[in-house]
């Protein structure tokens, strides 16, 4: 038997090692997942590689950069929203109903979420770090799967307006994207027919029957009073201000101290570092919200008052600071550990608050179907927010709070 150079019989030499034909999938996937779970910018290129067991050099021949990763991840997620609502959309049986295209295709998406559950939530919070082009690019993909709800919600409802068919087309994707900010478990059928029934709840939903907001905000640009002159507030408010323009990773203390009319060093005699000035303005929220929480509960006397109450509430807070609710969604993997720590422990008691109600009202839930319920009507308020521009007018309101019920309801 013809023998290698060690000695051993040629057929037992080591094998060549090749790479897989999928290892740039596989990359994009452990990429996808950490960007997800710990932000673009807490990841480096070289924790990806680590994970796959390759070196930066092999994982740099098929991505040049970690920006390009980042442009996969987040195309990839919507994309695959894109081709699955594509080919649910489209048919060749004649005889197929406006009803039963939607129903398809919402099925096709909620598979899709479900199944990519870890990282199909990439391109609602690191998407802001994407160039304006690419941006451009993810959001031109993003409206076509609004599309495809829309267009055979318009057959199927032709009452509504364009724009009437496009924020209930949203609302339904936005109950189907919430599963990628929460981790509850339930059983992925069980999953399924919560969102497909929600969904369908919400593309039912009579928006121009909706009625007004019943509660007041008073507009700040006609408000009267002296201005607010304590440094540290000047400094919690810009930052904020920042944070949702450019992200926490993309601003500097010289830039908000600057905002705020003070020098960087001075900044730092109130916040030592720029993580204590986002946990501070997270702490903020959370207080802002308990209160709003408190005093919504204090005045309603039965469950259902009480939710009602709470959505209201809630749709204020969010509307009159929009900037403090999309950081507190999208920042909170930045801070330090045992402020993130604390501050989940917080915002799962406000959920619980919530599911403890709707339990009450609907006791054919479970507690984890509730909760399922819960973070899908709380997300409406920055997913439909968007669209309605943050209107503070009532009758925006009134379309917020009727979308938020609808959810928990359906």
């Amino acid at each position: 038997m013809p023998q290698t150079t060690t000695g051993r019989p040629a057929s037992a030499a080591a094998p060549v090692r090749r790479r897989p034909k999928d290892r740039k999938a596989q990359i994009a996937l452990v990429a996808a997942q950490a960007f997800s779970e710990r932000g673009y910018h807490a990841v480096g290129v070289d924790d990806i590689a680590a994970t796959l067991g390759i070196s930066g050099p092999a994982l740099y021949r098929h991505f040049p950069n970690k920006y390009a990763l980042l442009v996969h991840a987040a195309m990839g997620t919507v994309g695959a929203l894109r081709s699955a609502s594509d080919a649910a959309a489209e048919s060749d049986d004649p005889d197929r109903t406006p009803e039963l295209q939607l129903d398809s295709v919402l099925r096709a998406l909620i598979v899709t979420t479900v199944e990519s559950r870890k990282t199909g939530g990439l391109y609602r919070w690191e998407g802001r770090y994407l160039r304006p082009d690419d941006r451009d690019l993810m959001r031109t993909e993003f409206v076509a799967v609004t599309q495809n709800v829309a267009g055979p919600l318009r057959e199927l409802r032709p009452e509504l307006t364009d724009r009437e068919s496009v924020i209930l087309a949203a609302a339904a994707l936005s109950v189907i994207g919430s599963i990628t900010a929460h981790s509850a478990a339930l059983a992925n059928r069980k999953i399924e027919k919560l969102l497909l029934g929600t969904a369908w709840g919400v593309l039912r939903c009579d928006l121009a029957g909706a009625p007004p907001a019943t509660t007041t905000i008073d507009d700040p640009a006609a408000q009267r009073g002296l201005a607010v002159t304590s440094k540290r507030e000047l400094l919690l408010a810009e930052a904020v201000k920042i944070f949702h323009d450019r992200g926490y990773h993309e601003s500097s203390i010289e830039e908000i101290g600057a905002a705020a009319g003070i020098n960087a060093s001075s900044v730092y005699r109130h916040f030592p570092s720029k993580a204590d000035l986002l946990a501070a303005a997270f702490h903020r929220a959370a207080d802002r919200l308990a209160m709003a929480t408190a005093a919504a509960l204090a005045a309603s006397t039965d469950p259902d008052e009480a939710l009602s109450r709470l959505s209201a509430t809630y749709i204020d807070l969010a509307f009159t600071h929009p900037e403090v609710l999309s950081v507190y969604f999208s920042e909170i993997g930045n801070l330090p550990k045992q402020e993130r720590t604390n501050l989940r422990n917080v915002q799962r008691l406000h959920v619980e608050e919530w599911v403890h109600l709707l339990t009450a009202v609907r006791p054919e839930l479970s507690a984890v179907e509730a909760r399922f319920l819960v973070h899908a009507a709380l997300g409406q308020t920055l997913d439909v927010g968007r669209l309605l521009h943050f209107d503070t007018g009532a009758q925006a309101r009134g379309r917020m709070q009727t979308l938020m019920l609808t959810v928990l309801h359906s």
